[in-house]
């Protein structure tokens, strides 16, 4: 790649970026990625073909279609797969990257402490942990404690190291705000209660941490209680393909109580030694960026954002775009409720400043004026649209990156009417495999199709397939506007059939039947030859010559075929409108009877 990064700009394809075209000049070596671009673009930058940029996002467990539009922090994972370099530049509307001249080089980057999310069933006392935690861990007891709900703080520990936890639904912060190409979370304790065993929402929450590809610690709570059996946890976690330490695997197992506080330094000295492995860094020297977690409307205060650093560092006065919305700082406050100048990486904080709030889930940068925050405002609004039109796949789109050889795994989030039903169907599903893609089934479930499925197929390009079960408008709704493809079915064959011929490339498209038109026949006309003309008065709609129709009879088709001859009074005409009188001849039917109804319609592609 080194002699790619040598080439004369004036070789480089035109449809890059100029930003990043300008990237190459100088002996730095060093990619300059504008702040979104398309997975094409990309491709063209590195001088790799698209597939192969689509691999190494899939690899990140990130699916993007060759136009789809992608941001820097996504598109560094593939150039640093290739050993290019980068850093990002803002643009500016005329068309220029500004650079931070800030380089993440080797001696930047220092080691930022974990950020943690806690996982697990509703009722195995994830909250309790925390606030044990919380309560005995605080800054080592630092006066004043917690004065305010943030949605996240840092606890601290000897020698000065910290660890930052987010007290946020898990879902959240491992499926819309990583399918906007961020990884906030570098860590996931999952929650058990020792005297209740693996339930379906711990399910849930592993299949969300796999497909996030997140290390994973286990915390086997209520230990106090007379009931707890961590054996029958640690084997439960085994048929999940979660293999303990104590039983031979690398999954990191700690029996916790959060009422009597045993066992919390272990799981914290735990999370640390995997945070040490991880070897997490950030360079605090450049300007902030990071992962918006909370938004509020205060009546005193006005708009609140309760966000997370993750690299660089965030001063009061800065101008911010997260999304695309834009603030200047005003105010900040830490996670202790204490007024605050400035935030490093991992550290979370509650600023105030921007005039309309950003959504949970968007990523913020900062820039260096308030024309650029506009700017790069309007920017990635304009890349929002783009993105927003790129759907996630469906299964006929499964086919065409098949036969491209961009697709290896097809993902699912399967749910079913009964526990029965889902392992049937699962067990059907992942015995079909083929030379160049497979079912991988993410999550299986009992109930109703639900938002967090929808969250965890938009975040991993899946198809959600309902079987014997609904999903309410709300879902539905919330699918289309994530761009997830429901599917439901009652009968298993066709579940099974549709999928293999996916996997087979054979898909037929589904076509949904519209009508256009309906006229009700009024009078009835001799012709020419023995052929009658219905004399009708379109209802609804528009009729149109060479149209399809069929011929209802008290709500009963009699008769389908396509209109020979369409007439307004005298005139030939091709269009007819609603409340409009026409004369219609359907070639080879003669059988009208008043009140009869002529319904046009068409057979459309059913969209994704």
């Amino acid at each position: 790649m080194t002699s790619d990064l040598r080439r004369n700009p004036a070789e480089t394809r035109t449809n890059a970026p100029r930003g990043a075209r300008e990237g190459r000049r100088g002996p730095s070596r060093v990619l300059v990625l504008p702040q979104t671009l398309t997975v094409k673009q990309l491709a063209d930058l590195i001088d790799q073909s698209h597939i192969d940029v689509i691999k190494q996002l899939m690899r990140n467990g990130i699916m993007a279609a060759t136009n789809q539009v992608i941001d820097h922090e996504v598109a560094t994972l593939v150039t640093s797969a290739f050993g290019i370099r980068t850093r990002v530049a803002e643009q500016s509307e005329s068309g220029k990257h500004l650079s931070t001249n800030v380089h993440d080089d080797a001696d930047s980057m220092l080691t930022r402490p974990p950020v943690v999310t806690i996982l697990g069933h509703v009722d195995h006392g994830k909250t309790s942990l925390l606030d044990a935690i919380r309560q005995a861990h605080v800054a080592d007891g630092e006066a004043g404690g917690i004065t305010q709900h943030i949605g996240a703080y840092q606890i601290g520990r000897e020698e000065g190291q910290k660890i930052t936890f987010l007290d946020t639904p898990g879902h959240e912060a491992f499926t819309s705000i990583r399918s906007r190409g961020a990884r906030v979370t570098d860590i996931a304790v999952l929650v058990v209660a020792a005297d209740d065993g693996i339930m379906p929402q711990t399910i849930e929450a592993i299949n969300h941490a796999n497909a996030a590809q997140v290390p994973m610690i286990v915390a086997i709570n209520k230990m106090d209680l007379p009931g707890a059996d961590p054996e029958r946890v640690k084997r439960q976690l085994s048929e999940q393909n979660l293999l303990v330490e104590d039983w031979g695997g690398d999954i990191i197992s700690v029996d916790v109580s959060a009422r009597t506080g045993d066992g919390l330094d272990d799981l914290l000295e735990n999370i640390q030694i995997l945070a040490e492995v991880s070897e997490l860094k950030a360079n605090p020297g450049r300007p902030a960026s990071g992962v918006i977690i909370e938004t509020k409307l205060d009546r005193r205060r006005g708009p609140t954002t309760t966000l997370l650093v993750q690299s660089g560092t965030l001063r009061v006065g800065d101008h911010v775009v997260a999304g695309n919305v834009w603030g200047r700082i005003r105010a900040m406050n830490n996670d202790l409720g204490e007024q605050a100048r400035e935030i490093g990486p991992s550290q979370p904080g509650e600023v105030l400043g921007f005039s309309v709030l950003p959504t949970a889930g968007d990523l913020f940068t900062v820039v260096a004026t308030e024309r650029e925050a506009r700017n790069a405002s309007s920017e990635r609004e304009r890349a929002s649209t783009a993105q927003s039109q790129a759907r996630a796949l469906t299964l006929d789109e499964v086919v065409k990156q098949i036969d491209a050889g961009d697709v290896k795994e097809l993902n699912l989030v399967l749910k079913a009417d009964v526990q029965g039903s889902a392992e049937a169907v699962r067990h059907s599903l992942e015995q079909l495999t083929e030379d160049d893609a497979k079912v991988r089934i993410l999550h299986s479930g009992v109930g109703a199709v639900t938002e967090s499925d929808v969250l965890l197929a938009s975040a991993s390009s899946a198809i959600v397939i309902g079987f014997n079960v609904a999903s309410d408008a709300v879902v539905e709704r919330a699918a289309e506007r994530a761009g997830v493809e429901l599917r439901h079915y009652n009968i298993i064959y066709r579940l099974i059939e549709d999928i293999e011929k996916a996997l087979h490339g054979m898909l037929e498209p589904q076509y949904t039947d519209v009508t256009l038109g309906r006229a009700e026949v009024r009078e009835i006309f001799p012709s020419r030859r023995g052929v009658q003309i219905a004399g009708c008065r379109v209802l609804d709609g528009r009729v149109s010559r060479n149209a399809a129709v069929r011929v209802l009879r008290d709500g009963q088709t009699v008769a389908e075929g396509t209109i020979g001859s369409l007439r307004h009074f005298r005139d030939e005409v091709n269009d007819v409108n609603a409340g409009t009188e026409c004369g219609i001849l359907l070639p080879g039917f003669n059988d009208y009877e008043e009140g009869d109804i002529i319904e046009t319609h068409r057979e459309e592609r059913a969209r994704g």
